[in-house]
């Protein structure tokens, strides 16, 4: 069975979820949501974000990784902000020698729900079903499981 870490990036939360994907059979294993202190500094808001995710990598050795592309918005710093919390979630996986896949979003709602312009509500409804025992105590552990889940159904395409 294949781990896989599904990362949705954000600089004030960023949802991770790990499944096993065997097939086309996936299995969750854990989820969960870095929150980060809105009164540190940018760079020490990046560093913890590093230090989590390298621990989560060290818990549960995944072999692949998927993370969620960044969408452009009005607001140009909040998107550079993101951006910023995107290349750390891009980074500490490659680092550790983890291959790292991207998907847009509507990709992943496409791979979960079935169309790309789902609602959240809808793709947490859908990552219940499919991975029983999924905490999702945030919308952002969901969409990281989302990916998770987008990735393993496309893995097969990127591997041939």
């Amino acid at each position: 069975m294949t781990r896989i870490l599904g990362i949705d990036p954000g600089l004030r939360y960023t949802g991770w979820g790990v499944i096993g994907a065997e097939g086309n059979r996936l299995r969750h294993i854990a989820d969960g949501v870095i929150a980060t202190d809105a009164a540190l500094s940018v760079p020490e808001r990046l560093c913890t974000l590093h230090q989590a995710l390298s621990r989560l990598l060290a818990e549960h050795a995944p072999e692949e990784a998927a993370v969620e592309e960044t969408y452009v918005n009005v607001n140009g710093t909040a998107t550079l902000k993101l951006g910023y919390a995107r290349g750390v979630a891009l980074l500490v996986p490659a680092l550790a020698g983890v291959a790292v896949h991207e998907y847009g979003a509507k990709t992943v709602k496409l791979s979960v729900v079935g169309t790309g312009g789902a609602a959240k509500q809808q793709v947490a409804m859908m990552v219940a079903r499919l991975l029983p025992g999924a905490t999702l105590k945030r919308a952002d552990a969901a969409d990281a499981l989302a990916v998770a889940i987008c990735h393993a159904h496309h893995r097969g395409k990127k591997l041939l």
